[in-house]
């Protein structure tokens, strides 16, 4: 496994400091206006472009890139530590450490379940405007993590943009139209992109989409990301390995999260290879992506439908036509049942309303089997 942190280890891969260097990094009068208090304390406002354990690198005003301590913005909460992408106030030169004291409140921010039985959330980027989702056409198209990844991307308050990588991979254009077709399907509202970074077809277009703001790059490992990283910044600032020819999955390439200048304006923050996508208390992103399936639940008789067997159901009926596919339904009702635990398991209100439902179910089951058995007497 090779880092691609040595990347970012000067000032040199950055563009000069100066007055306005922090606009090329999204800063604005918001932004200064909401860092007025640290400033009167002597703070300089610098850009977070990695964090490593204990410290980060931050680009500053006429400095450039530095390295500050995290000591003071690492809290227990893992929602609250400090990340990539993040507005922080840095103590002025001449501290040594110098330290992060503090960071402004966060636009949006994309965060996932962790993997671990704790059902903790982690957060993967902050302050972004896109979330590129980078799906490879070199291996199935899997549309259910198209669906998931895009749930996380419309909760975290960006805009998502699915990126078929290694488009060159297949084997002519119809194919190609087919599963660009497919994938907007299961993404209404989103920009659907055919890229192929190796022979540059589509990175002008995608350069064009994401110039002028944050943009985060997420997807499993393998998926490309870091050659399309080094295609949309033109140059290799990035590491690459090829996938495993064994089972076609890919290596570990990125292992920090790493905010890096697009010549076009703009910058993008590339993450690690993402083995788990787990859903974080999302279920505004759910609506968004199956939101076909949200307004035809208006039309249903009974507002508490649950799409299983009631009569007026709008969505059954919609699925009896063909108007709606069983596959978008069932992914729908099992991304809304993940998203509902992991809800619970951080809020007990909610665990007591699930309680409550569960008791009604379990009643008006009991109710009817007994009515049932009545009527076979």
């Amino acid at each position: 496994m090779s880092s691609s942190s040595s990347s970012f280890s000067s000032a040199s891969s950055f563009p000069a400091a100066g007055a306005h260097a922090l606009a090329a990094y999204g800063w604005d009068e918001d932004w200064e206006a909401a860092f007025a208090p640290y400033a009167e304390r002597g703070l300089l406002p610098g850009r977070v472009i990695r964090v490593d354990r204990g410290s980060c690198d931050l680009v500053v005003t006429e400095e450039g890139v530095v390295r500050a301590d995290t000591t003071y913005v690492t809290p227990h909460d893992p929602l609250r530590v400090i990340c990539t992408g993040d507005w922080a106030a840095v103590d002025a030169p001449g501290g040594d450490p110098r330290y992060v004291r503090d960071y402004l409140p966060r636009r949006t921010s994309f965060v996932r379940s962790t993997s671990s039985k704790r059902s903790e959330g982690q957060i993967l980027a902050a302050n972004v405007d896109h979330a590129v989702i980078a799906v490879s056409l070199a291996a199935e198209l899997d549309l259910g993590r198209v669906e998931r990844f895009l749930a996380l991307g419309w909760e975290s308050g960006a805009q998502p943009v699915v990126v078929l990588t290694k488009a060159d991979l297949v084997p002519d254009a119809a194919s190609l139209a087919h599963l660009v077709q497919d994938v907007e399907t299961a993404a209404p509202g989103v920009p659907v992109l055919a890229v192929s970074a190796a022979h540059g077809d589509g990175v002008d277009v995608l350069a064009a989409v994401v110039s002028g703001g944050t943009s985060v790059l997420l997807g499993q490992s393998g998926a490309g990301k870091s050659t399309l990283a080094n295609a949309l910044v033109g140059a290799d600032v990035m590491d690459v390995q090829a996938v495993r020819d064994v089972d076609g999955k890919g290596r570990h390439t990125t292992t920090t999260r790493n905010l890096i200048p697009l010549p076009g304006g703009g910058v993008l923050i590339d993450t690690p290879g993402l083995r788990g996508v787990g859903l974080w208390d999302a279920g505004s992103g759910v609506g968004q992506v199956f939101a076909e399936i949200e307004e035809l639940a208006e039309d249903c008789r009974f507002q508490d439908c649950a799409h299983v067997a009631e009569p007026g159901c709008a969505v059954l009926a919609a699925l009896e036509d063909g108007s709606l596919h069983q596959r978008r339904l069932d992914s729908y009702r099992k991304l809304l049942r993940e998203n509902q635990r992991i809800v619970a398991k951080t809020d007990a209100r909610v665990r007591a309303e699930m309680r409550r439902e569960w008791r009604r179910r379990g009643a008006e089951g009991k109710a009817a089997m007994e009515a049932k058995r009545g009527r076979l007497r």
